[in-house]
């Protein structure tokens, strides 16, 4: 005969091993959510601003990060460099050229730039006012190794 405090305990049991997994993946997954962009206090650069939205693990990555960069005319967020994760930057305000396979190409609002994988890539506000855009990246079990310069 199974007794309440047999079902409490295996309950707990199993509760205590979900945590233990999800622990030694990595910690909690992040939700789903929707975040105001006023909510996120800006930080100042020596190029503009940045607002970081989240840098989470979620479901399906082992990490999944969003910010809006604000670029000042004639400034460059770095040096074209390169990384392991994949990265999408789309652009809301202003004109940029973006270094993509060895060439630098301009553009506008509601352009897409994609950087693959340890490819080199840059960026720079070439227009006469402030550029604004959003990068996403993620990282997945399958993210390489960085390159070595």
């Amino acid at each position: 005969m199974i007794t309440r405090r047999d079902v409490l305990v295996a309950v707990a049991a199993a509760g205590l091993t979900a945590a233990g997994f999800a622990l030694a993946a990595g910690g909690p997954v992040m939700g789903s959510r929707a975040i105001e962009s006023n909510s996120i206090p800006s930080k100042a650069t020596e190029a503009g601003s940045v607002r970081q939205f989240f840098a989470e693990r979620t479901a399906t990555l082992d990490q999944l990060e969003v910010h809006v960069t604000t670029l000042d005319p004639g400034k460059s967020p770095h040096p074209p460099h390169r990384h392991p994760n994949e990265e999408l930057i789309l652009i809301n305000q202003g004109t940029v050229e973006t270094l993509s396979n060895g060439e630098w190409t301009r553009v506008g609002p509601g352009s897409v730039i994609f950087n693959a994988s340890n490819q080199l890539h840059g960026l720079r506000n070439v227009g006469t006012d402030k550029a604004i855009y959003h990068v996403v990246n993620w990282k997945t079990p399958a993210t390489p190794e960085a390159a070595q310069p």
